[in-house]
């Protein structure tokens, strides 16, 4: 089993500089990473330099991923976020996984040691503890997720494990992933508490609940994963994107009444696992909050 906190010397040497991560992504441009890591750094004594990557703004091919890792590897990087659409495309490329990204089939977090590339996944926590301290008290008998990608892996399994929803209906625009999916969570889980939802309008009427796993509603994917009129005011509403925060389906939903949850607890909650990662230091949970809190407050500024 992969050591999730190696000490900083096993990673970066000890005086010798700089820890250099990053985030590895399309649409990444507005990414709160790069504040929340390098804020917690300094805060512990630590100078880190944390790099956006961005495929789309470096004008990357999805092909060019092998070679991104090679070189950041290559130039030192103590890891590397990963984001859509790398979550599962990076997989042959890595050496070992934890146990839970090996569960989940998705990689969120990689870490370079030894010579060698291990693959985590921090999302499941992340949303998870995030969702059960924003979500409580909310009926989670029957839940509709949109999205079966890396993302969406991680979701399905907070909610089935960690939050303890009744019945999992999941969809995509890609049968083939929802399938896999599906195969995966009822292996796990029960095939009784998992379905895949052939039409998303009507598994939404028969929701308590709606995550949205999917990218549509980032600045770089416009739109609504679903249509507003699926939405009614006694469902509760998830989103994973939190640039932008509101999101046109949670502000359809909040015109509406419903409960709603922001990207932002699973982004928070994602990096304070990636950064213990990253460094071997124990992270301060609601310091990297506050860091997330006055990136956002500076953009609206």
């Amino acid at each position: 089993m992969i050591d999730p906190t190696p000490s900083l010397s096993a990673m970066v040497g000890v005086g010798k500089g700089k820890v250099l991560a990053g985030l590895l992504g399309r649409g990444i441009v507005e990414s709160r990473s790069p504040f929340m890591h390098e804020c917690e750094a300094q805060a512990q004594g630590l100078r880190m330099v944390y790099s956006l990557l961005d495929f789309s703004d470096r004008g990357w091919a999805d092909d060019d991923l092998a070679r991104v890792l090679d070189s950041v590897q290559l130039v030192g990087f103590a890891g590397v976020n990963v984001t859509f659409p790398f979550k599962q495309a990076v997989l042959p490329l890595l050496d070992e996984l934890s146990p839970q990204a090996a569960a989940i089939g998705a990689v969120n977090t990689i870490a370079f040691r030894d010579g060698k590339r291990f693959g985590y996944n921090t999302d499941v926590t992340g949303f998870g503890h995030a969702f059960a301290h924003k979500m409580a008290g909310e009926a989670m008998g029957r839940v509709l997720q949109l999205g079966c990608g890396g993302a969406g892996s991680a979701t399905a399994h907070a909610l089935l494990s960690m939050i303890g929803v009744g019945h999992l209906a999941i969809t995509d625009t890609d049968p083939a992933r929802a399938q896999a999916l599906h195969h995966q969570l009822a292996a796990v889980y029960g095939a009784d508490r998992v379905s895949m939802a052939e039409d998303a309008m009507q598994a939404a009427a028969q929701a308590d609940g709606i995550v949205n796993a999917t990218p549509i509603g980032m600045a770089k994917f416009p739109g609504m994963p679903i249509a507003a009129d699926a939405l009614q005011p006694r469902h509760w509403v998830s989103e994973i994107i939190y640039f932008p925060l509101e999101t046109a389906l949670l502000q359809s939903a909040r015109a509406l009444g419903c409960r709603t949850m922001t990207g932002r607890g699973m982004a928070v909650g994602q990096a304070v696992d990636a950064f213990a990662i990253f460094t071997g230091l124990t992270p301060d949970r609601q310091r990297m909050w506050d860091s997330f809190a006055r990136f956002a407050e500076a953009q609206q500024g």
